[in-house]
């Protein structure tokens, strides 16, 4: 909702939780939920939040209105038509998605619409993605002499090199199906599916055993930086550590013996 001045009036982010699952929607649909600075800010408090929660389980980033995210919101950059301005705000957008990748539990980005740019950005630093069938993908600042540079860094590390350059030097959209095909996203659904397939994606992450999983997902982002050699040298540390969790080994006693487990995180529940 905007003001009869045009100044939004609700919060420009909507963060709730439910059964181990936060959800963050970015809530600007007249600007198609570009990133402003309040935004940039909100979302990094909310993920902030988020991981000193202990019972977290996974976190659902979604768009509210027409779009998922339109990327930057220019028209609030070009106001302060400043070097160290620019600076500031690509670096609080560059901590916000690297928080994302660090984040310790797995981030799932419900697209729909348009994802361009910072906003294409967005779900290339996310662990998960899931788009309706009709939604688009471009990293489109070149169209406006802008080069993504900073979109780029996510970018072609979920995608073929070649494939990155040709969205960064056209500015070119991309649909689900070969946003899917490139790696970019996991799924390429139905629109009406859409609810419904992120939501079982996401209990079914949040069922784990999430000591598991935090130590998982830290793992998996340090090892992608590594030599071969480091990263088996390092994958079997974390995986001895992980067997040493008391309801791992639980667990597979469980499995072993053909009964059912009594696990300590289904027991807080």
């Amino acid at each position: 909702m905007t003001s009869n001045h045009g100044v939004q009036t609700e919060p420009v982010l909507i963060q709730s939780s439910a059964q181990g699952v936060t959800t963050l929607r970015l809530n600007r649909p007249a600007k198609l939920n570009a990133l402003s600075q309040a935004l940039l800010d909100d979302l990094q408090k909310a993920l902030d939040s988020v991981a000193a929660n202990p019972d977290a389980r996974c976190v659902i980033i979604e768009g509210a209105g027409k779009a998922f995210c339109a990327g930057h919101d220019l028209a609030e950059m070009r106001q302060t038509p400043d070097e160290e301005h620019y600076k500031t705000l690509f670096a609080a957008c560059s901590r916000m998605m690297q928080s994302i990748v660090n984040l310790p539990v797995p981030v799932i980005a419900k697209v729909h619409g348009t994802a361009t740019a910072a906003g294409c950005q967005l779900v290339a630093s996310c662990d998960l993605a899931i788009a309706s069938n009709s939604a688009k993908f471009a990293v489109s600042g070149i169209n406006v002499g802008l080069f993504c540079s900073t979109p780029a860094v996510a970018l072609s590390r979920n995608v073929p090199a070649k494939q990155a350059f040709d969205m960064l030097a056209t500015g070119d959209f991309i649909d689900a199906p070969t946003a899917m095909k490139m790696g970019l996203i996991n799924q390429a659904v139905d629109d009406i599916d859409l609810e419904a397939v992120v939501a079982a994606k996401a209990q079914s992450i949040a069922r784990k055993d999430p000591q598991s999983i935090r130590l998982g997902k830290a793992f998996f982002q340090k090892q992608r930086q590594m030599a071969l050699p480091d990263a088996y040298a390092f994958a079997g540390e974390v995986m001895a550590l992980n067997m040493m969790l008391p309801d791992t080994g639980e667990a597979i006693d469980a499995f072993v013996a053909k009964r059912q487990p009594v696990l300590s995180f289904q027991a807080s529940k």
